[in-house]
């Protein structure tokens, strides 16, 4: 879907050069457009700040969710591992939460799209700048970095390297606190001076508090500040425990029943004339434990050879060629792979809209050589490169309605 581009100022509708054509030819795509891509420019994570920021009169700032009605103060509750599936799925468990669904009586809530990858640090970005994978250059998990040829771990930042280099794009909070708008974050203290906070979610002034309960209780003073507030607060231990004890396990859905009573105590407590909003960066399904659900890169031959580095999360994999066997990898992959995973080149993927309507050039060569994304319960492991990954039950990070769609719900006072 297109994506209307921002104004010139900032930076953030300059043109993006065509990628060169690759020397070799491509095989005819197999299952590339069947792929269902993120709702860029009309309902996907990226647009939800800015839709928020021109209702109040944020310069710049495009409304693409014509839904959302303006308010003078906005709170944004980001949940990390929230799926629109798993939180409709467990009525009982969130009934707060499940009364803000279209479905229930006087529910305004709706699904949107994380963007592609499902993966936190990319959705986090997403949301932070208002722009699409593609555009702010956090396409994945882990990377390649063009200029040291090494991966490179965009949720712990590792190896380090200077951020607005990486991410050179503002702030929607940094703009926001620029046109006069109060701008805070309400998080864990141990964010504040992350570089994924600083190119994400920086701007305005930043509140580290410990538990969910006094994040809920700042986020609401923090509201009342300004005439025009634009907040944002979240929680990251439900992401946690669905990783290692999956999205069915009684610990993930008492982490549910926890974050639910979080989001009414801050709702009961809104300012007059405030929105709430409650979303998550990805959803999240479980992969069993066996040989045809978890495949070893490690101890599979055929998709090592041609391989220069492993890249992405095992529902979303960027593979790196070796010089000259891009063709190849990509060819194999396919047969290999055969209908569980949606298997690209770099060039499919960005014309098919993965990353967005358009990838800046500083970006393209972050992306892999041949991308997969997995569209079945099943996972391409790395047990001996990526033991702890290797080992998590509940996954994200592809295109599939339980990872993709997260919720978009709201309060107003």
């Amino acid at each position: 879907m297109s994506h209307p581009s921002p104004p010139a100022a900032h930076d953030r509708g300059r043109s993006t050069p065509t990628p060169p054509e690759p020397a070799w030819d491509h095989p005819e795509p197999l299952a590339v457009d069947s792929a269902p891509v993120p709702e860029y420019g009309t309902g996907s994570l990226a647009d939800l700040l800015p839709t928020l920021a021109a209702g109040m009169g944020v310069p710049g700032m495009i409304a693409t969710i014509p839904e959302l009605t303006p308010a003078d103060r906005t709170c944004v509750f980001l949940i990390d591992g929230l799926g629109w599936e798993q939180l409709r799925a467990h009525p009982e468990d969130a009934p707060f939460m499940t009364s803000l669904l279209a479905t229930s009586r006087g529910g305004t809530g709706r699904p949107i799209t994380a963007g592609y990858p499902a993966t936190t640090a990319t959705s986090l970005a997403s949301v932070g700048t208002g722009l699409p994978p593609g555009a702010h250059g956090l396409p994945g998990y882990t990377v390649r970095d063009p200029a040291t040829g090494e991966l490179m771990n965009q949720l712990r930042w590792q190896p380090w390297t200077e951020p607005r280099a990486w991410q050179p794009h503002p702030t929607v909070f940094q703009l926001a606190a620029a046109a006069g708008v109060h701008a805070a974050q309400v998080t864990s203290p141990t964010f504040e001076t992350t570089p994924l906070t600083k190119v994400a979610l920086s701007g305005g002034t930043f509140h580290g508090r410990l538990t969910g309960e006094e994040r809920m209780d700042l986020a609401a003073e923090q509201l009342a500040v300004g005439d025009r507030s634009l907040v944002y607060t979240y929680y990251s231990e439900l992401d946690g425990s669905g990783h290692r004890f999956g999205v069915d396990s009684d610990t993930w859905r008492g982490q549910l029943a926890h974050v639910d009573r979080l989001v009414q105590r801050l709702a009961e407590q809104l300012p007059p004339h405030s929105a709430l909003y409650v979303t998550a960066d990805h959803g999240m399904l479980d992969v069993p434990f066996d040989e045809q659900h978890r495949i070893d890169f490690d101890e599979d031959w055929e998709l090592r050879a041609g391989v220069a580095l492993l890249g992405g999360e095992g529902r979303a994999r960027h593979v790196y060629a070796l010089p000259g066997a891009e063709n190849d990898v990509l060819i194999c992959w396919r047969e290999v792979l055969g209908e569980q995973f949606w298997v690209a080149s770099r060039d499919e993927a960005i014309a098919a809209g993965w990353f967005g309507p358009q990838v800046d050039a500083r970006v393209y060569d972050r992306i892999g050589d041949v991308i997969a994304a997995a569209r079945d319960d099943v996972l391409i492991i790395a047990s001996e490169r990526e033991p702890k990954e290797s080992s998590m039950v509940g996954n994200h990070g592809s295109m599939t309605p339980a990872e993709q769609l997260v919720p978009l719900l709201e309060v107003r006072s």
